[in-house]
């Protein structure tokens, strides 16, 4: 059942974007709305890759299954200490994991959903420049 809603402020502000009118779809909020929670705690994982340089480095460890740090601070123009900031950030964010050999750290992806999301948000991102970001 559709709900309709008039108000002479949203009549004042309507645009191009917005609709004319608020109204709603009762059974689709009524079907969706108990279920929106479950992306609590994911926008985490977005926020971690929106950083510029964190998402080099997930898209560098797309590139190659695992990366030292030293290879991911030369990679990002970065000191070690920086580049292992932002891997440890990436690793408690469960984006990243690591292992030690000797006194070399290296890190690489959790696991292939976290290629996938690199991959697909750069794919999405080329989408609108001429011959596909190529």
């Amino acid at each position: 059942m559709k709900v309709n809603i008039m108000s002479k402020e949203a009549n004042i502000k309507s645009t191009k974007d917005t609709c004319d009118t608020f109204c709603f779809d009762e059974e689709k909020v009524n079907r969706i709305q108990p279920q929106i929670e479950k992306v609590n705690g994911v926008e985490l994982i977005f926020k971690a890759l929106s950083d510029a340089t964190r998402l080099k480095i997930a898209y560098a460890l797309t590139l190659e299954k695992e990366l030292c740090v030293c290879d991911v601070a030369n990679i990002i123009d970065a000191t070690t200490a920086t580049a292992s900031h932002h891997l440890r950030l990436l690793r408690n964010m469960k984006l990243a994991k690591y292992r030690k050999e000797g006194k070399l750290v290296f890190y690489s992806l959790a696991d292939d959903h976290v290629r996938q999301l690199v991959y697909i948000a750069m794919i999405h991102g080329k989408e609108d420049e001429p011959n596909g970001g190529k």
